[in-house]
């Protein structure tokens, strides 16, 4: 929400039914308080363990029970002061929780550092003993198995302590350049042709570079990225900061990569990321002929990257109020069946969901789903227009995903691998779209809205995989012991994104400012994520089309997939859904989708 003036509102301006609803974690910053020191003084018992796992069935239950007991009450700690941070990043008080909980974080990874080596000490023979003694304990099955498959990589208990301890330092790259970028750093004010006052902070930036107005755009882009680039040596400090991160970690861990290293934690082969760096190159044709079509949809002599936002269809601008976006996500995804309906209306009416943006709010989107005994939560930055519709139909994905998995599995197998994690939000993208489709008649409403499905290849599949291109690279450049600051980010980042928009052919006209974009993109600190939405995007694509011929079989599966949670490895618990993330197939039906719309684009529009 906004003032008069194009600024946020204060957060004290924004009803309740609005904002979520953290007491449902826990009541006041007291009670929080009080749990924290509650499981700090739990951790003292966690030397009574040390040295037993191996003496019998029970004692390896009662360790592993009291250790993931421990791991649910601190990520719910750690989520609530998190959230409550970014309610307003200027705050100091939810930043000193979120310290206090990472420190404790912290000291919880270096108390149980004996657990992992202590089970490999475990012979092959005597832990299959133990499960046949103990049944519960093969509630640990998938946990054990995946420790024993990680044996080269885990080193001596006295290593793993110290590997913990660098845990204190290693989010520091990630938690500057957070309050940097959404609180401190000094954007820019400018005047819009409405004679509206607009300071373009990242939500405003989002926001404001869909203008219609191709001068209101230029203004855009060029007050936000500048901004960025007065700051691009501290901006390039934090980045470098966090390879060493990564590096670090790889190197402590034996692992010949960072790519690797990321990887193998979720047991995702490193062919699987090269692929979509291939494929993606091979295939930007496609996306060509989208900034070709682009150009001619909004009747441009010449296509510049500030004009990659706004819809396709000129002067067609669908805006929804809050009402109607819960209506038209609710009845999007009805094909899911009643059950998922119920949840999404519990997420609506129980305040699962903060909604608009305010003053010092974290930008962006997210759902935070390690609240394992409450509920998962979403923070958006609502403003109304299509993409906010849609941005909030994809963290109900998440939260949905989070809920199934939450409610049907044990806190050891309910954090779903990462390389599932964008699976339900994109399936809830693209049923939205088709819905939309279906419901409009108006034939200029209709172009509009294929011209959003379009950049949504366009953002999650080629703009995720430009990003992961990026980071790989970025990677091999320290790797190689060279070192980055500001400058070079921007050089290595500004020569991948002229070669993805065509640049030297004419197709699109990248300025050198835009090359500090990397500066912008927060994923950068989340080591090798960003590719996941590319692979996403191609598997969700091809789960919905299943979907959407209503074999109620398919959606029985994908409901069995949510609640399916960590309790496999990704690429097999995709496979039960008949997605095999490791042919090429789910990216040719996925190119074979992109130009089905541009033709259909193409035909409705004429041109």
């Amino acid at each position: 929400m906004e003032n008069g003036n194009g600024s946020h509102a204060e957060r004290e301006e924004i009803q309740e039914a609005y904002k979520w609803n953290l007491k449902d974690l826990f009541s006041s910053d007291q009670e929080w308080k009080s749990r924290k020191d509650e499981l700090s003084d739990r951790l003292l018992l966690l030397s009574d363990f040390k040295g037993t796992l191996n003496h019998s069935a029970s004692e390896l239950k009662s360790s592993l029970d009291f250790y993931f007991e421990l791991k649910k009450e601190i990520a719910r700690l750690f989520a609530y002061a998190s959230m409550y941070s970014d309610q307003d990043t200027r705050q100091s008080v939810p930043l000193s929780m979120k310290q206090e909980i990472s420190q404790l974080e912290t000291r919880l990874s270096s108390l149980t550092a004996f657990i992992e080596p202590e089970i490999l000490q475990i012979p092959e023979g005597t832990m299959q003993a133990f499960c046949a003694d103990e049944p519960p304990l093969r509630l640990y099955n998938h946990y054990l198995a995946d420790v024993f498959r990680r044996r080269e990589h885990t080193l001596n208990e006295k290593e793993e302590k110290i590997v913990a301890e660098a845990g204190l330092m290693s989010d520091t790259p990630q938690e500057v350049n957070s309050i940097l970028t959404n609180a401190d750093l000094p954007y820019k004010t400018i005047m819009l042709s409405d004679g509206k006052q607009v300071r373009v902070d990242p939500t405003n930036y989002v926001f404001y570079r869909a203008s219609p107005g191709q001068n209101d755009r230029i203004k855009v882009f060029e007050s936000f990225f500048s901004s960025l680039k007065s700051f691009e040596r501290t901006l390039g400090t934090q980045l470098y900061g966090q390879i060493k991160r990564d590096t670090f970690y790889k190197n402590v861990r034996n692992y010949d990569s960072c790519l690797e290293s990321a990887l193998h934690r979720d047991n995702i082969p490193i062919g699987v990321y090269h692929n979509l760096i291939k494929n993606i190159n091979d295939n930007l044709p496609n996306l060509h002929r989208y900034l070709v079509l682009r150009k001619k949809m909004l009747e441009l002599d010449e296509l510049h990257y500030y004009d990659s936002y706004p819809s396709m269809v000129k002067e067609i601008d669908l805006r929804y109020d809050y009402s109607e976006a819960k209506e038209v996500i609710q009845k999007s995804l009805s094909c899911l069946g009643k059950t998922y309906s119920d949840t999404l209306e519990k997420a609506f009416s129980q305040r699962w969901i903060d909604l608009y943006p305010n003053s010092g709010k974290r930008s962006g989107a997210y759902s935070e789903g390690d609240t394992y005994d409450v509920h998962p939560y979403i923070l958006t930055n609502f403003k109304g227009r299509f993409d906010d519709v849609e941005t909030l139909a994809h963290e109900l994905g998440h939260a949905a995903h989070s809920y199934f998995s939450n409610k049907t599995q044990p806190f050891v197998n309910s954090r779903y691998p990462i390389f599932l994690a964008e699976v339900a939000s994109t399936v809830n993208e693209a049923l939205l779209v088709d819905y939309e489709l279906n419901r409009v008649t108006n034939e200029a409403q209709r172009l509009s809205l294929l011209g959003n499905y379009l950049e949504g290849f366009r953002t999650t599949l080629f703009r995720q995989a430009q990003f992961a291109e990026f980071e790989l690279q970025i990677h091999l450049e320290v790797e190689k012991g060279e070192s980055l600051t500001g400058d070079k980010f921007t050089e290595l980042y500004q020569n991948i994104l002229k070669k993805h928009f065509g640049h030297a052919e004419g197709i699109c006209t990248i300025d050198d400012l835009y090359g500090i974009e990397w500066a912008y993109i927060p994923h950068f600190y989340y080591n090798f994520y960003v590719f996941q939405y590319s692979t996403s995007f191609t598997a969700a694509q091809a789960i919905a089309s299943r979907i959407l011929k209503g074999d109620e079989n398919v959606v029985a599966a994908y409901i069995d997939f949510l609640k399916s949670g960590g309790s496999d490895y990704g690429i097999p618990t995709l496979k039960k859904l008949g997605i095999d993330m490791l042919s090429s197939i789910p990216f040719e039906l996925t190119m074979q989708r992109m130009n089905h719309v541009m033709d259909s684009i193409e035909k409705l529009a004429s041109v």
